[in-house]
């Protein structure tokens, strides 16, 4: 007697089956937003600019969707900086009067506070590798989500800041150096904790903080040489949409090219013999330090197209060989380079993590040391 099996394949559902009704409702949250804004104050933007905010709502509500923290962190850091602004009640003065203001919401309080998180998010995360303490990740990873939270607070109180002080001074808050450390600080911080939830590297704080730390030591020390937390208006040149994705696509890959970085550095200890049973698994490291690479050169790459678009409306030319775009460009055949060593000839180890380590150094001083020590068109980010 033949016996027959029959076997049920049960497919996976599609990707907008496996949405629930709070994807749903965050999505629909973002884009009644959108509409909101756009009826409040379409008067006061261009095409352009109402075509970024209407795309900013599909793609965030992709970004939650992928990325679940997401749902919960836009909602409440909108709901904390609305706070703000109603504490203000139109008045920039009231900084310095109101409570919350003064302690907490105010940009350069939220801001202090968001150094204060990564601080000691570095401290634990430290603790946790040292001590082998979970306890220790686990506070680590919680104020790296605390500065996150503070950080993007400030970020958004600074906008509505710049526009108490007047209306032609008004701006996104990504036009100096200032401005761009603590986008830097939020961007590198979000990767991390990205890569931190996928992978399940708690380990990793411990190496990726450090940088995020010397971003804001190096802020802490400018805001109070510089007075650089004073709201400045924009210099003739940032006067353009264009700044609005130009400078965040740039700095995202900025930031994962820190974050590969640090990366590489684990991967070359553990595969020395150092913190052999405290590290992830090598395979780990490297597509971490891989992945985080491929997104930073995309970015990077977008941000370079757009940044000579930029130029040619600017300046009246796509290309001028000024400094800062001299060393974008060799950040970007940098990174290129070491893409094409991994996927086209297959190369692995501690070559590339050295690689990508000495390549902290390539972009550092795209983004800092040409501001420092060279002048050029790109002069509104001196130091």
């Amino acid at each position: 007697m033949e016996i027959t099996q029959t076997q049920t394949y049960t497919e996976a559902p599609g990707y907008f089956k496996r949405l629930n009704w709070i994807d749903w409702l965050f999505a629909a949250g973002l884009l009644g937003a959108a509409l909101f804004a756009l009826n409040r104050f379409g008067a006061y933007m261009d095409i352009y600019e109402k075509v970024i905010l209407l795309a900013c709502a599909p793609t965030f509500a992709a970004l939650g969707w992928h990325w679940k923290p997401v749902r919960w962190l836009m909602p409440l850091t909108a709901a904390l900086a609305l706070a703000a602004i109603a504490l203000y009640a139109g008045d920039l003065n009231m900084a310095n009067q109101k409570f919350w203001l003064r302690n907490m919401l105010s940009s350069q309080s939220a801001i202090l506070w968001m150094s204060v998180m990564f601080f000691l998010s570095t401290l634990f995360y430290l603790i946790g590798l040292g001590l082998r303490s979970g306890m220790g990740f686990t506070v680590g990873s919680k104020l790296c989500w605390a500065g996150v939270i503070l950080g993007t607070t400030g970020m958004l109180v600074r906008w509505y800041e710049s526009y108490l002080i007047g209306a032609d001074v008004g701006h996104i808050p990504i036009s100096n150096l200032y401005e761009v450390f603590i986008l830097f600080s939020l961007i590198t911080a979000m990767f991390y904790l990205y890569y931190e939830k996928r992978y399940n590297t708690r380990q990793l704080g411990a190496f990726v903080l450090l940088v995020i730390s010397a971003a804001v030591g190096f802020l802490l020390w400018y805001t109070v040489s510089r007075d650089a937390a004073e709201i400045q208006p924009l210099v003739p040149a940032l006067q353009s949409w264009w700044m609005k994705i130009h400078v965040p696509a740039n700095f995202i890959g900025y930031g994962t090219f820190s974050l590969a970085a640090m990366v590489a550095g684990a991967y070359l200890l553990k595969s020395s013999g150092y913190l052999v049973d405290r590290l992830p698994a090598l395979e780990v490291l490297d597509d971490v330090m891989y992945k985080s690479i491929s997104a930073g050169f995309a970015f990077f790459t977008i941000a370079t197209i757009l940044g000579a678009l930029w130029a040619a409306e600017a300046w009246g030319g796509y290309w001028s060989w000024d400094p800062k775009e001299t060393w974008a460009l060799i950040v970007w055949l940098n990174y290129a380079a070491w893409l094409h060593m991994r996927l086209v000839t297959g190369l692995r180890g501690r070559f590339l993590a050295w690689w990508a380590l000495v390549g902290l150094l390539v972009t550092t001083f795209a983004f800092l040391g040409v501001n420092m020590f060279l002048s050029g068109l790109h002069s509104y980010g001196k130091l």
